[in-house]
């Protein structure tokens, strides 16, 4: 019996692509943000390009304590929905064209979320990574840390537990 070839990793780039761009558009605040996210490999790192309306104290200046809450918040919701729907649509339980349409899997409910402001956020563009320390059906947990010119300064960290959406099975 022959053995199906496997698809062009191109094919699988642009695949995983589309599924990340739909999933973070259905999301109107994480447009208005302007936050995006950069995929290597199973690694996803968030992007929140510097604006003036993310500015909270002017004469510092420094970005604002909410835009860097929501976006470590968002980096976490994201990075759990990305792991889950990714093994979802490998599988064959959902189709890429499903989520392109429109028709996005329901995101994780934060129970608690707990930031720790380390330093001012700085008048440029943030990055932010989340660390998945635990996913199970129902409950999850993840910490993630946000920094800008050097990874090894993050200027806030957050540590995060999540309600799981029910998967059908």
């Amino acid at each position: 019996m022959a053995r199906a070839r496997p698809e062009p990793v191109q094919v699988v780039k642009q695949r995983r692509d589309a599924a990340l761009k739909a999933l973070v558009d259905g999301v109107p605040y994480i447009r208005f943000l302007g936050v995006q996210f950069e995929r290597r490999g199973d690694e996803l790192t968030a992007v929140m390009p510097f604006d003036e309306k993310l500015i909270g104290n002017p004469l510092l200046p420094a970005l604002h304590g909410g835009a860097t809450a929501a976006f470590l918040e968002i980096t976490s919701i994201i990075g759990l929905s990305w792991g889950h729907l990714w093994e979802e649509i490998e599988s064959g339980k959902v189709e890429v064209e499903t989520l392109t349409n429109g028709r996005l899997p329901r995101l994780p409910k934060t129970i608690d979320f707990t930031v720790d402001y380390l330093r001012s956020g700085l008048p440029r563009d943030a990055y932010a990574r989340a660390q998945v320390n635990r996913s199970g059906r129902r409950y999850a947990s993840v910490h993630v840390e946000a920094w800008q010119d050097n990874r090894s300064r993050p200027f806030a960290q957050a540590t995060g537990h999540f309600l799981m959406p029910r998967r059908d099975e």
